[in-house]
């Protein structure tokens, strides 16, 4: 392992908090324009009250965290829930932990968003990097 790598065990957080127009952004770029994500009227009358980010919203801005902790790192696989809902305004962390580095030039991480209030989780997964000058890289 290099010693430029955070060890075993850290966890990588940086705090975040979600903006409506973020989630109508997205929509955009995406072309998920579910009414549950961008129209608070419809969104008041549903079981959460209110808009709710998509989750890739939220895993692309987790892979920001990656980028800036694992330059050049490439994602060989992730697994990821959301058991609750991020919404807009709400003060949230996103958490990066290093799990292992099981072979030479990876690294497995649990991803996490959670809510700073509460602790709810409300992105809940895995990735496993390849990372920059690690063994098996493309040229």
């Amino acid at each position: 392992m290099s010693p430029d790598l955070p060890p075993v065990g850290t966890v990588l957080a940086e705090p975040r908090t979600f903006a409506q127009a973020e989630f109508d952004a997205f929509a955009r770029v995406s072309g998920d324009d579910n009414p549950i994500h961008v129209d608070p009227q419809f969104s008041a009358e549903t079981r959460f009250g209110r808009t709710v980010a998509h989750g890739m919203l939220l895993y692309t801005t987790l892979w920001g965290l990656v980028r800036r902790h694992f330059p050049g790192a490439v994602q060989d696989g992730q697994t990821m829930m959301f058991p609750a809902p991020t919404f807009a305004g709400e003060a949230m962390r996103l958490e990066l932990e290093v799990l292992a580095y099981p072979a030479p030039g990876r690294c497995d991480l649990a991803t996490r968003v959670v809510r700073d209030g509460d602790g709810t989780i409300t992105l809940d997964g895995t990735a496993r990097l390849r990372l920059a000058g690690g063994e098996g890289d493309a040229p």
